[in-house]
């Protein structure tokens, strides 16, 4: 039954985006070539060790198993801001209201946090083989302008230069490991210790290893997000999710093999815990393939962070536009741009705060790398870890309550169920392995302030929830019911305003008026 409260919804651009640029937006987030060079150094010189492929193989299978579930929820619920949506329809609004605000926290800082890594990359990089010396903030500022231009327009737009970007960097990497496993591997030949499942959980601390096989994966989830702007999202998205879990596993499991394997057992812990542990990379690429590989290598870390930070401003951009449509925050949030139907006002503000965060870090004199990067990237992490282990168990909730033609005892159940489990073990394997991940930042007021702030909003959003129920029970309604009805494959000749975005029906809630 309508209500007068109910919000006029601007609707993103259908049909912007196939199941190839939907693939390429979720594994840039994830961006493998900044994960493997930021990640795999230090689980092989301070986890596990060599077993840190293994432990990609056992993250690999976790994540295939939550996803089980995450796809079910996803045919049947389409939404710009998936884990706001699902976990709403699973577990309630207020946790659905508490869980988006978490998760716009974490998307919101990621971009900023990706910034950071790109900035020193490029000053590093101009220095070694320009040796034009410029400050990081420089190079920020280039990454922030381009980035908000971008996402102004179309996401076709953003999902092609994303997509070159992103098979650039794989292609690099995947040539140095074909290199290595061709030439028979280094000293020890190709060595099986690395991929048994039982040296995943070996070496130095285990748990950190097995912290930064999971956290190469953050962003794989962003795929439901562009439901909305796909096509045929009911198919589209689930393959997506599934392609990119998988896919980007069996990646990360044969680059990090074969890097290990291109240096020596002994040699890659070595220079994994050297004071340059992107040798444990430039090493492998200069011998088996020569100096002018580790040239490109350098300028596709460049490219790699660009494409992830571009990836992160879009996802952070449509959670905020997903609450603002349904009048929260501010209304104008909702607002999609005529032609291109991107959530142009969300983008702005992203990129507003995305510069102020930097900013932030740039006056108070902090490293690009050890803090800004490594400092909101582990606030993110905790933040979104925690909205996925919720979001586990709201597909438990959602199809126990609804569709019981649905309900299947492992893809809806023991999926989620399992999934759920082992996303509460990763949260715990980060608060446990914390301190190690930020390194020298770790003695940072900002450090100590991390939980404390994830608790804030996490709970901020809770009382929220509580008071729209009590005050504001028109409000409280629409919390995570504006969905995309929409279960059939769109044609290329379907008006952009149609089909609707509405609040859920399934929810008894009121219809939305819908602007073309």
């Amino acid at each position: 039954m309508a209500t007068n409260s109910t919000p006029e919804v601007n609707r993103l651009k259908a049909n912007s985006v196939g199941l190839v640029g939907v693939v390429f937006m979720a594994v840039a987030t994830a961006a493998p070539i900044t994960a493997m060079t930021g990640n795999l150094p230090i689980a092989v010189g301070f986890g596990n060790g060599v077993g840190a492929p293994a432990g990609y193989l056992f993250a690999t299978v976790v994540l295939t198993v939550f996803s089980v579930g995450y796809v079910a929820m996803a045919k049947r619920i389409t939404a710009a801001g998936a884990f706001y949506g699902f976990i709403s329809h699973g577990l309630g609004r207020i946790a659905g209201m508490a869980s988006g605000m978490l998760a716009v926290l974490a998307y919101i800082v990621f971009e900023a946090s990706i910034v950071g890594v790109f900035a020193y990359f490029a000053k590093t990089t101009v220095v070694d083989q320009l040796g034009v010396d410029l400050h990081w903030m420089v190079y920020a500022a280039v990454m922030l302008a381009v980035t908000a231009v971008l996402s102004y327009f179309d996401i076709n737009l953003t999902a092609k230069a994303l997509g070159v970007m992103l098979v650039a960097e794989i292609a690099v990497l995947f040539a140095v490991a074909t290199a290595v496993l061709i030439a028979g591997g280094g000293p020890d030949g190709i060595p099986t210790e690395p991929i048994n499942p039982k040296n995943a959980f070996t070496g130095t601390s285990a748990g950190l290893g097995l912290f930064f096989a999971f956290w190469s994966w953050v962003g794989f989830e962003s795929t439901a997000m562009y439901g909305e702007e796909s096509r045929d999202p009911k198919r589209v998205i689930p393959r997506a999710t599934l392609i990119s879990v998988i896919g980007v596993g069996l990646f990360y499991i044969y680059v990090s093999w074969m890097t290990i394997a291109g240096n020596g057992l002994d040699e890659s812990v070595k220079l994994s815990s050297s004071s340059s542990p992107l040798d444990l990379f430039f090493a492998p690429t200069q011998s088996f393939i020569g100096a002018w590989a580790v040239d490109a290598f350098q300028w596709l870390l460049l490219t790699g962070s660009f494409a992830c930070g571009m990836a992160f401003h879009q996802c952070a951009s449509r959670y905020l536009y997903a609450i603002g449509r349904e009048g929260f925050l501010h209304p104008a949030l909702g607002r999609t741009h005529a032609k291109h139907g991107s959530p142009y006002i969300a983008s702005y503000v992203q990129s507003v705060i995305a510069v102020g965060l930097v900013v932030a870090f740039w006056l108070t004199g902090q490293d690009p790398y050890l803090h800004l990067y490594t400092l909101l990237a582990i606030l993110g992490t905790m933040a979104i870890l925690i909205v996925q282990t919720l979001c586990s168990f709201a597909v438990i909730g959602y199809f126990r309550k609804n569709h019981p033609e649905d309900r299947h005892w492992f893809k809806t159940l023991v999926a989620p169920l399992l999934g759920g489990v082992g996303m509460v073990a990763v949260v715990i394997l980060l608060m446990i392995n914390m301190e190690t991940a930020a390194g020298a930042a770790a003695d940072s007021f900002f450090f100590k302030a991390i939980p404390w702030i994830v608790g804030l909003v996490f709970f901020g959003g809770l009382g929220l929830g509580f008071y729209l129920k009590a005050q504001r029970p028109e409000r409280y309604e629409i919390i995570g019911r504006i969905v995309l009805e929409d279960a059939a494959e769109r044609s290329e000749d379907t008006p952009d305003g149609a089909p609707d975005a509405t609040p859920d029906t399934d929810a008894d809630a009121a219809t939305a008026a819908v602007k073309s």
